[in-house]
């Protein structure tokens, strides 16, 4: 489990393709710091299991699956990637909860100067943007960011100049690709509410402000 507050960014060392899978080993120093092998390692948002250390890198094993979904597939050696230990309980939690789980990648459509900050839209499939809100949270490559624009094929989010500096997501084009998690909680909000319908109850039922009411929301 992760905050999605990046805490150093990385440099992609080398990726070695296998029939299994493939070896991501990154440069690192902070995210270092107390790692065994065996822990966890968020790298641009996906939850990687570290298989072995040194004094400075990290290598992971990334699945095939992994690479599908995610846009690890086109990283390249000397590339910069945010870095995210596994959060402790004892510690702030200072995004939201973050799974490191992807659900899928997103294109930056634009990107426009808004005072200090800049305003990002992401194109993302219907399938996983009714899942995101105004005012709700997203995790785009890792780091934790809030909705500011939500419609039926994009969402947008502004960059202050902190979080641009101190993670990839300032480096960011048109065209670029990113990976999007949306919020755990819209998800288990949903399984809670179509729970046990039939497919046709479910295509009828519809959340409104009188049925959370009459459920105790």
């Amino acid at each position: 489990m992760f905050t999605g507050i990046i805490e150093e960014t990385g440099t992609v060392r080398s990726i070695t393709s296998r029939s299994a899978g493939t070896a991501l080993c990154v440069n690192a120093d902070k995210v270092l710091e107390g790692t065994v092998v065996g822990e966890s390692i968020a790298v641009n948002g996906v939850c990687l299991t570290v298989t072995s250390l040194s004094d400075r890198s990290f290598t992971a094993d990334v699945m095939p699956e992994t690479v599908r979904r995610t846009s690890l597939a086109r990283l390249i050696p000397g590339a910069k990637v945010n870095l995210e230990r596994a959060m402790l309980p004892t510690g702030r939690l200072g995004g939201h909860i973050v799974s490191g789980h992807v659900d899928g990648c997103g294109h930056v459509d634009s990107i426009t100067r808004d005072g200090i900050a800049n305003r990002v839209t992401i194109s993302l499939e219907p399938s996983l943007l009714k899942y995101i809100a105004q005012k709700g949270s997203v995790t785009v490559d890792g780091v934790s960011l809030t909705v500011v624009a939500a419609d039926d094929r994009t969402f947008a989010v502004s960059l202050i100049p902190q979080t641009r500096a101190v993670t990839t997501l300032g480096e960011l084009k048109t065209g670029s690709l990113v990976n999007v998690e949306v919020d755990v909680l819209a998800r288990y909000t949903e399984r809670l509410l179509t729970a046990g319908l039939t497919q046709k109850e479910e295509k009828k039922s519809s959340l409104s402000l009188e049925w959370l009411q009459e459920n105790g929301f």
